[in-house]
């Protein structure tokens, strides 16, 4: 690998991956993205069932069942860090343990046993019940186990169709739990009564982040009706039609979402983007528009407040960071955009970002974000994320857990932006935090000691 730091980019590359990375200013062309991972290439992109669950996981009211070996509910267990005012029941994880028998003589019989267990044990108000690659080569019909069982227990049963095996990723898996959300939420006979509220999708309250949007939200005069899925229940997603409009933060597990409940319901949806003080004043400036002169008043107060508040603190960290060079490997583009904007806040300089499920459009406008020379990586594997690490000698890489070992290895500093984070980055005070998080790992003392054990 360390030979390939000296060569052009497109001589250390495979030539099913050279349309799948360009660099500002010299590539021509899109980049090729949405597609499936190459074979034997160790993406780090997620499976079509790890995104289903990243999705449903936060509502904190349904049992989680997997229909398949036991591996893959231990891979999914408390994967997000999502917190609860309420309900823990979605910090168990639930499997069939499908083993050899069960693949030969099909699991139906033990998904339709596990359900009615969860439910005489738990008695949650909805089950979802994720498929997995060993469904797609055995064939069972959760569907119709899952029908059964709701007629059966009277309460939602819901089929997540996360199946992989023959093809598919995370951006298929963020499709099927969009699929079971619509088919939770569809209302019944009686009309749905409006209201003035919003739903708030694509927030999982990683550490207590969908708190702070609500109480800015309350501030200027608007109160959230639903999450999607951060925070919820069954019986609140129900309610999820009776809102006026949709804030959709998370645009790659949620866009789908939202232009289906416009389609069914007439709620209008708007982007928006709370990680960042830029992105969070400008995301409070959008929903205030909507509903008025006075929530504007108000969300211009409550923005100059709090930028007066934390602007000394980003102002310190900005004068460490000046310069620094940083890069992005995240899941969606909505917030590797955030990202790549607070760094610039901070002076620093993005060389390479890249993400799991970005599409066309979404790069085209990273590609506006950057510098000529950053390098753009559309679901990269470890070996491409080393070579430019080291190539564009990067002081601090902002990604999830499978990048954190490679970056520690290669003397680089990390900060963890990823699903199952402790951590508040959203809001005012969590521009702040993330600011602090890349300042204390990026100039750590400990890189030049460690770096003298990493060859160049």
């Amino acid at each position: 690998m360390d030979a390939y730091c000296s060569q052009p980019v497109q001589e250390a590359l495979i030539d099913e991956r050279q349309s799948s990375i360009v660099t500002k200013g010299k590539s021509k062309g899109h980049i090729s993205c949405t597609s499936d991972s190459i074979a034997g290439a160790v993406s780090q992109r997620a499976c079509v069932y790890c995104g289903a669950r990243v999705v449903l996981n936060p509502v904190t009211d349904a049992a989680h069942l997997v229909h398949g070996p036991i591996g893959c509910a231990a891979y999914t267990w408390d994967i997000r860090g999502s917190l609860s005012s309420g309900p823990e029941m979605y910090r168990n994880s639930f499997s069939t343990d499908l083993g050899e028998r069960d693949v030969i003589f099909g699991g139906e019989r033990k998904l339709a046993a596990c359900i009615d267990e969860i439910v005489a044990m738990h008695r949650p108000p909805a089950i979802f019940v994720y498929s997995t690659c060993v469904i797609g080569v055995i064939g069972d019909d959760i569907g119709s186990v899952c029908r059964e069982a709701s007629q059966r227990h009277g309460i939602d049963v819901i089929p997540v169709e996360s199946t992989g095996f023959r093809s598919g990723n995370k951006i298929i898996g963020y499709r099927a739990a969009a699929d079971a959300l619509l088919k939770l939420i569809q209302p019944g006979e009686e009309a749905v009564k409006p209201t003035r509220k919003v739903n708030f999708l694509g927030e999982y309250n990683l550490g207590g982040e969908k708190w702070v949007v609500e109480r800015y939200l309350r501030d200027i005069g608007v109160e959230v009706n639903v999450a999607f899925t951060g925070d919820s229940t069954v019986a609140r997603l129900k309610q999820a039609p009776r809102a006026c409009l949709n804030l959709v933060q998370c645009t790659g597990s949620m866009h789908y979402v939202a232009r289906r409940m416009e389609e069914a319901f007439g709620i209008p949806y708007i982007d928006v983007n709370f990680f960042g003080a830029d992105n969070t004043a400008e995301s409070l400036r959008k929903i205030a528009e909507f509903y008025g002169e006075d929530a504007k008043n108000r969300a211009e107060a409550l923005i100059g407040r709090e930028m007066a508040r934390i602007g000394p603190s980003l102002r310190k960290y900005r004068e460490k960071l000046a310069g620094k060079r940083a890069a992005i490997y995240v899941g969606g583009a909505f917030k590797a955009s955030a990202i790549i904007r607070q760094m610039k806040e901070l002076g620093m300089e993005v060389v390479l970002t890249g993400t799991q499920t970005g599409k066309k459009e979404e790069y085209e406008k990273l590609d506006g974000m950057l510098s000529d020379g950053a390098v753009i990586i559309d679901d990269a594997n470890p070996a491409e994320i080393e070579m430019f690490l080291r190539e564009k000698k990067v002081d601090v890489m902002v990604g999830g857990v499978k990048e954190r070992f490679l970056a520690y290895k290669l003397g680089v500093g990390f900060v963890d932006h990823n699903h199952d984070r402790k951590e508040c980055l959203a809001g005012f005070d969590g521009a702040v935090n993330f600011a602090r998080e890349i300042y204390r790992t990026a100039c750590s003392p400990v890189w030049k000691h460690v770096k003298k054990g990493v060859k160049p």
